[in-house]
């Protein structure tokens, strides 16, 4: 199979040929059709998360059809389309994983970082860890839902019943929670890169109610802001956004230094959390609201062998919406 391999050694993905991979038990074969590119795929690549598989396919966006199945799987039969999220495996028994946590298990294992993933032709998975996806979306619009989508869910969800939703990075993941978010009637306020105007446009388009730059303060008090964007400086920006009681809900896997700032930003009951990973209860939940709306999906869409433009296109913010390589 082709496969487009990140070794360590530089910020560049390199083409090879590979033996297919065999399905162990409990695991599906699958034949790649798209693979999302995400901002975490930008992460591994540019040496900001330590500790990957080397040398690793990445990608964690896979969207296929299963053409093996490994020893005692269930829910999945040959032909089936699946998706194939961030999170690839849990350990089961660590107290995470006891208490209904098992985004924080002590022992994960991570599809396209510490696992093979998605930039390839085919890859092996955890039936466990997979999901059916909704039949109204291609596999390029399908794609984005299995990181971007999920993750921006889980964002959305830990604001809780959150009326007044500012999203800060407006992008893959942002593109799809606002629809959620609009869908579940709260209001949205977008804050992109100054003078990000397609971005801008988007999120008007998609039923934000207002759309502005990161720099900007939002015509009224937040009830919550989202922030996708990897960048520090926005969390007490942030902060100043959010009435009293208010929650800063930070996105990402990594986010570049937090200024200091005066304790006033944060007095009120102001909260600032993380989010990390998901658990496949967020899948599901996730997976049942994408087929009972139809969600717009911005992609551009690369080939497999194009990984690296895309990776730098997503680098240099020269992206709106979602990228999304096409394998088959």
């Amino acid at each position: 199979m082709r496969a487009m391999l990140f070794d360590g050694s530089t910020s560049f993905l390199r083409e090879q040929e590979l033996p297919d991979p065999v399905p162990g038990a409990g695991q599906i074969l699958i034949d790649i059709h798209a693979c999302g590119v995400c901002r975490t795929d930008l992460h591994l690549v540019d040496h900001e998360l330590g500790h990957p598989k080397q040398p690793v396919i990445p990608g964690h966006e896979i969207v296929g059809t299963v053409a093996g199945l490994g020893v005692g799987v269930t829910g999945f039969v040959l032909g089936d389309r699946v998706g194939v999220p961030w999170v690839g495996h849990t350990c089961g028994h660590c107290r995470y994983c006891l208490s209904a946590r098992e985004n924080l298990c002590d022992d994960p294992r991570f599809t396209g970082y510490t696992i093979d993933g998605g930039f390839a032709e085919r890859t092996v998975a955890d039936s466990r860890y997979c999901f059916h996806v909704p039949e109204q979306y291609s596999d390029i619009e399908a794609a984005p839902l299995l990181c971007a989508g999920l993750i921006g869910y889980r964002t959305l969800s830990m604001a809780g019943d959150a009326q007044r939703i500012g999203i800060y990075g407006f992008g893959a993941a942002a593109h799809i929670v606002a629809q959620v978010a609009r869908h579940q009637q709260r209001t949205v306020y977008a804050f992109t890169r100054p003078g990000d105007h397609a971005a801008q446009q988007l999120a008007l388009r998609l039923g934000a109610a207002w759309a502005g730059s990161s720099a900007e303060a939002p015509p009224e008090e937040l009830d919550a802001a989202l922030l996708f964007a990897p960048v520090g400086a926005l969390i007490p920006s942030a902060l100043r956004a959010v009435a009293k009681g208010g929650v800063v809900v930070c996105g990402g896997i990594h986010m570049s230094d937090v200024p200091s700032f005066p304790y006033a930003f944060l007095w009120g009951e102001r909260r600032v959390v993380s989010v990390a990973n998901l658990t496949r209860d967020d899948g599901l939940a996730f997976m049942r609201i994408a087929g009972e709306t139809r969600l717009e999906i911005k992609t551009t869409t690369y080939p497999l062998t194009d990984a690296n433009q895309a990776l730098s296109n997503l680098r240099d913010g020269r992206l709106t919406g979602a990228a999304v390589l096409a394998v088959r």
